[in-house]
């Protein structure tokens, strides 16, 4: 069970957040819509979103 939460969390931290590349703003979406370009971000309304970085172990 502990792994099924885990992996809730880590989707809905990592998977579907996406940040603007010109105002660090954080957005929520699809990957599919994103990469088809129909994801603009809200603030300045720049379609160049990145994928959020994971936390690397060191």
């Amino acid at each position: 069970m502990a792994k099924v939460k885990m992996a809730a969390a880590f989707n809905r931290i990592y998977e579907r957040v996406w940040v603007c590349m010109k105002c660090n703003a954080k957005i929520r979406a699809d990957s599919g819509q994103v990469k088809s370009g129909k994801v603009k971000c809200r603030k300045c309304g720049y379609h160049g979103l990145r994928q959020k970085n994971k936390e690397r172990k060191v």
